[in-house]
């Protein structure tokens, strides 16, 4: 698996017959803005949709990570994007691959835009049954830079809720699967436009559970996302005390404001550091990624 930067916490897709909410996208505070060849556009619209979705990179400096989110690679259409793709003047930083149920997506979607001098950051969306069942598998292609969670087709396939405990399993099986194989899981978003404190108590959720960042339906949310995810000045604070703790305990079970610590928490406490130190993509004062 390549070593790749990890994007930022929140992700924003945009459908790419609307240009005039590009750059609003870009400009949102999102670590990642995405264009969109799949869901937001009908059939019959798919190939203006590939030709205006060219806009999306033609700009000479951006606040963030910018992908697209093609269609199936199995299907004609997502050949007809690949294809697209590999032509256009500025190609995408990152491609999610929607409907990914194999590894096999990934590398084609691979085989098909690796060229000299560009290798896009390739993520699978995961949001079938199927998929599921392969994630072993999925997570563990050479070219695959993370997962997305996928919960409205999900659940529309499993015919449960959109709650957070019908799609407990599904969280937990994607979290765990990115996890042993060592790459990032992104939590789908939460689709209500305006309840802003319920997004916040989902990202707070989708936090502890282990996810890297959340999808976002609006530009508003992007700064709840950022803030959440963001760790705060506590726990870094908090971790930092715990590495020095360890360092001085020679790696030895001490104890940190009354708790007990070890191994485990030293390892824990040495990643948030380490990502604090080295991240690009803390929020700045505006919320936006730094």
């Amino acid at each position: 698996m390549q070593q790749r930067t990890r994007p930022g916490r929140a992700w924003i897709i945009t459908p790419a017959l609307r240009p005039r909410q590009f750059e609003t996208a870009q400009t949102s505070g999102a670590g990642v803005a995405l264009v969109d060849l799949e869901d937001s556009v009908a059939p019959a619209d798919k190939q203006a949709a590939r030709h205006a979705a060219q806009q999306f990179f033609d700009r000479p400096s951006t606040p963030c990570t910018l992908g697209i989110r093609m269609n199936a690679p199995t299907t004609l259409e997502g050949a007809r994007d690949l294809i697209a793709m590999a032509a256009y003047p500025v190609r995408p930083d990152l491609v999610l691959v929607p409907k990914t149920e194999s590894a096999r997506d990934i590398e084609l979607v691979a085989g098909v835009l690796d060229a000299e001098g560009y290798t896009p950051d390739i993520w699978a969306l995961i949001e079938t049954p199927r998929a599921f069942d392969k994630l072993a598998s999925i997570t563990k292609a050479p070219r695959l830079g993370g997962v997305v969670f996928g919960s409205a087709d999900y659940a529309a396939t499993v015919r449960c809720g959109l709650t957070w405990q019908a799609l407990l399993y599904a969280r937990s099986a994607l979290v765990n699967s990115a996890a042993a194989a060592g790459i990032p899981a992104i939590d789908a978003p939460a689709f209500d436009l305006n309840d802003l404190d319920a997004l916040r108590r989902e990202a707070e959720k989708a936090k502890e559970m282990g996810f890297y960042g959340k999808g976002a339906v609006h530009p508003r949310q992007a700064a709840v996302i950022n803030d959440t995810f963001a760790p705060s000045e506590k726990e870094i604070a908090r971790a930092r005390a715990i590495v020095a703790a360890g360092q001085k305990s020679g790696s030895g079970i001490t104890s940190v404001d009354g708790h007990m610590v070890g191994t485990p928490f030293f390892t824990a406490a040495q990643a948030l550091v380490r990502d604090v130190d080295s991240s690009s993509d803390r929020p700045g004062p505006t919320g936006e990624s730094s």
